[in-house]
């Protein structure tokens, strides 16, 4: 029987008392934040002050200094609990490293701690309505006046859009520079201009907060600038590996989950006088489920490994955001079809996790994205 390596005694013991919190904080309000479309932002709290965010930051900075996978420890627990709503990872390793990474000490001191507590919560900027794989081609504009910048433009599918306090931005400060005209600046909801459109009705992720940014000549100190300027196309593509990761983490337990309902459900349910699970065509496809499952676990742990080593490249972490968002939709759609009509029953987590999971072949780059990037480094362009 395959067994995981890759998390110590300490993580487990962590595991379990995120287990319990998403048991007793997390799954009873679900369905209301789904029909809601936000989680409720006493659930940050709570979870700042249960450690669950920003786990990875340094202790200086209000986290834990606690190495990465005790926050894919949190995102495997959400998953398999069907919680998609609660934008924790987004909010605790990607939005946090862009500001320890390239922020000031000024805002490092002032937002990662309230972050780590569940205080403030944060949100990247980065997909508008004619830009999303091509981040060359975004329109949101800052340009430099005296000691502010002044950012006009609009954003679009924003994770924790609506419920944010900060938002990494990323906008033109060069509009004729291409790729080098790219930075990224930080900016406090509260900013005079900074507006936060509807919250999107999606086919999943119901209660999660993706929603519209809209900025009219929003000044912001030249301070909030994170990096240099010019630098933030290239911070993006630093990062972007690991927000690929955290989806390919997510896809794993995800399947793992639905394999255990599916399991349970065909045993349960009868037809024809016997349960489901005692006909060869249903045994056959639960194998063919279990065996996907555990190749992609067995993939997905070698590229955290690797990334803990500083080793995940880009094109690792295409391979893996491609294979396992792919693998997850189609063999969640066999266990839909095992669960019959009830598989498509919204009440039902398979029904939900289906949903969820097709947009894992297009947030943080589509599947065509993907090939190019490996199709790439195989034959290099064609043009």
């Amino acid at each position: 029987m395959f067994t995981r390596q890759i998390f110590t005694e300490e993580h487990e013991l962590f595991r379990e008392q995120v287990r319990r919190f998403v048991e007793r904080e997390i799954t009873p309000n679900h369905a209301a934040w789904e029909k809601a479309g936000a989680v409720d932002r006493d659930a940050w709290r709570k979870a700042g002050e249960a450690g669950l965010l920003c786990a990875a930051m340094p202790e200086v900075y209000g986290g834990a200094g606690a190495d990465f996978l005790f926050s894919m420890v949190v995102m495997e627990e959400l998953a398999r609990a069907g919680a998609m709503g609660p934008g924790f990872s987004l909010h605790s390793d990607i939005v946090a490293p862009y500001i320890l990474h390239y922020g000031s000490e000024e805002l490092k001191r002032h937002w990662l701690p309230r972050m780590a507590r569940g205080e403030a919560i944060g949100a990247v900027g980065m997909t508008e309505p004619a830009a999303g794989s091509d981040l060359q081609g975004i329109r949101t504009t800052a340009v430099r006046d005296g000691n502010d910048w002044v950012i006009n433009g609009q954003k679009v599918f924003i994770t924790n859009g609506g419920n944010c306090d900060l938002i990494v931005l990323a906008c033109k400060t060069d509009p004729a520079a291409g790729a080098k005209g790219v930075s990224l600046i930080l900016v406090e909801a509260d900013r005079p201009g900074f507006t936060k459109g509807r919250l999107l009705d999606k086919v999943g992720w119901k209660a999660q907060d993706t929603a519209e940014l809209f900025f009219e000549d929003v000044r912001v100190p030249a301070g909030n600038l994170l990096g240099r300027e010019g630098r933030g196309f290239v911070q993006l593509m630093e990062q972007l590996p690991q927000e690929r990761l955290l989806q390919a983490v997510r896809a794993a337990a995800a399947l793992e989950a639905a394999l255990d309902w599916t399991v349970a459900h065909t045993t349960d349910r009868k037809a024809f006088g016997r349960p489901i699970a005692q006909f060869q065509n249903t045994r056959f496809k639960l194998a063919e489920v279990k065996a996907q499952a555990v190749v992609m676990r067995v993939f997905v742990d070698r590229c955290l490994e690797m990334h803990l080593k500083g080793e995940l490249d880009a094109v690792d972490a295409a391979l893996a955001k491609m294979v396992s968002s792919e693998t997850l939709f189609q063999c969640l759609d066999v266990c839909m079809q095992m669960h019959g009509g009830y598989g498509y029953m919204w009440e039902y987590p398979i029904a939900r996790a289906w949903a969820d999971s097709r947009v894992g072949r297009i947030a943080g780059g589509t599947g065509e994205i993907m090939r190019e990037i490996i199709g790439r480094a195989l034959v290099g362009r064609s043009e």
